[in-house]
């Protein structure tokens, strides 16, 4: 007899619209009659192996409602990154509740959880169905056009980026900000969506697609700042080396490292911090400041991307229907049609698992320190609309009386 029991977790980093997301799940799958109980998983697969459950088909519709306009993770997340033997309890878990559905939110890790999950319960004859919502601020996964959380965490960093031009307009000197990215620069890019005039910032883009050559940004920098008498500049967490290794760790003494032995990247200032020192130091500019946006751009709250919302409830919806009337396992897609409209697909879990996009060529200009029109034509419609717009005084000068000739 069949339990009707369905399963859903957040793993990750949390976005303005991972919620949205989960909501889509809980409410698609109400619709269905042979879905009894609709559990979710705290602090995700932490959460599975821990027995650390809530009955979400408990919930009002309209506080799941409420929720699924709330930013950041609902059931709360984790870091964990789970191995065989990791996903092997999973599993167990799974099967001693009659889970007969697991969905897992998230980015490449977590799609890999889901592959292995999928494998261990293939192997031993459970039928389980698992399929992969997507879920990164990143945009680096494999397969998708885009990916939820992306465009909202991306308005953020356009607004951002187009506020601190004009202040930087208003007191000119040198300004940089460091935008997470430790692989992928799609989020660094898209502080170019915040310009409006030609000469306005961010004058400079960097990102972890190309190498990072500190001399050669000084000298960018010195040339931005002769050119306009300012210097507004982007830059990726993720920037490195010919060598692949962390501009922060290079110019740091001492750094932390996460959970997985990574150089710890986002949550601490030191890479602005350093490069604003070459700056000052070696370009003998005075007024230099920099900012790391860091967690601000996963969960702001005033900043939602209302396709985003859309299409984030969307990928929710189609993974019940997918695990309901499908006969596979998978990880839900986005693909583009059009000049903006999208439909989904369930791809291989093996075509997304720990696989990792990095921006395309044709997006990133030739000098390597700008982005595309290709890039901008990509990118505006993810935006969603009411994207605020900046305006300029006209020069009209009044002739000088004491000052004349």
């Amino acid at each position: 007899m069949k339990s009707g029991k369905i399963l859903v977790a957040q793993g990750g980093g949390p976005t303005a619209v991972i919620n949205q997301s989960l909501v889509g799940v809980a409410l698609e799958a109400r619709r269905f009659g042979e879905v009894r109980r609709v559990y979710g998983a705290r602090h995700g697969v932490r959460g599975i192996v821990d027995e650390d459950f809530v009955d979400l088909t408990q919930e009002t519709s309209h506080n799941l409602e409420q929720v699924a306009n709330t930013p950041a993770s609902a059931l709360g997340s984790t870091r964990d990154k789970p191995d065989l033997k990791y996903c092997q309890e999973i599993f167990a878990v799974l099967r001693a509740h009659e889970i007969e559905h697991f969905f897992y939110i998230g980015g490449n890790d977590s799609a890999d959880t889901v592959r292995i999950v999928s494998e261990e319960a293939a192997k031993a004859g459970y039928p389980l169905r698992s399929i992969h919502i997507p879920k990164t601020i990143d945009n680096d996964l494999v397969g998708n056009d885009h990916t939820p959380g992306f465009p909202s965490a991306a308005r953020f960093v356009a607004q951002a980026f187009a506020g601190a031009n004009l202040d930087n307009a208003a007191l000119p000197g040198v300004y940089l900000a460091v935008v997470m990215g430790r692989h992928a620069g799609f989020l660094t890019a898209a502080s170019a969506l915040g310009k409006k005039f030609p000469d306005d910032g961010p004058h400079l883009i960097y990102l972890p697609e190309r190498v990072f050559v500190l001399e050669k940004f000084l000298a960018d920098v010195k040339a931005t700042y002769e050119r306009h008498g300012r210097c507004v500049i982007a830059v990726s967490e993720g920037i490195h080396d010919e060598g692949g290794a962390p501009i922060a760790a290079k110019l740091a003494k001492d750094l932390e490292h996460d959970a997985h032995g990574n150089v710890q990247l986002s949550g601490n200032g030191a890479l602005a911090d350093l490069l604003c020192e070459e700056i000052k130091a070696r370009l003998k500019i005075k007024r230099v400041r920099g900012d790391t946006f860091g967690y601000l751009q996963r969960s702001f709250i005033g900043c939602v991307s209302d396709v985003d919302q859309r299409e984030a409830r969307e990928v929710g919806e189609k993974a019940v229907q997918y695990a309901m009337w499908g006969q596979r396992d998978g990880s839900v897609s986005i693909k583009r049609t059009g000049f903006y409209s999208v439909e989904y697909e369930l791809a291989a879990l093996a075509s997304v698992a720990g696989r990792t996009r990095t921006m395309e060529d044709e997006f990133i200009a030739a000098s390597g320190t700008d982005v595309t029109d290709a890039f901008r034509l990509y990118l505006r419609p993810l935006l969603g609309s009411g994207m605020p717009d900046a305006f300029r005084l006209r020069t009209n000068p009044v002739d000088k009386v004491l000052r004349r000739g």
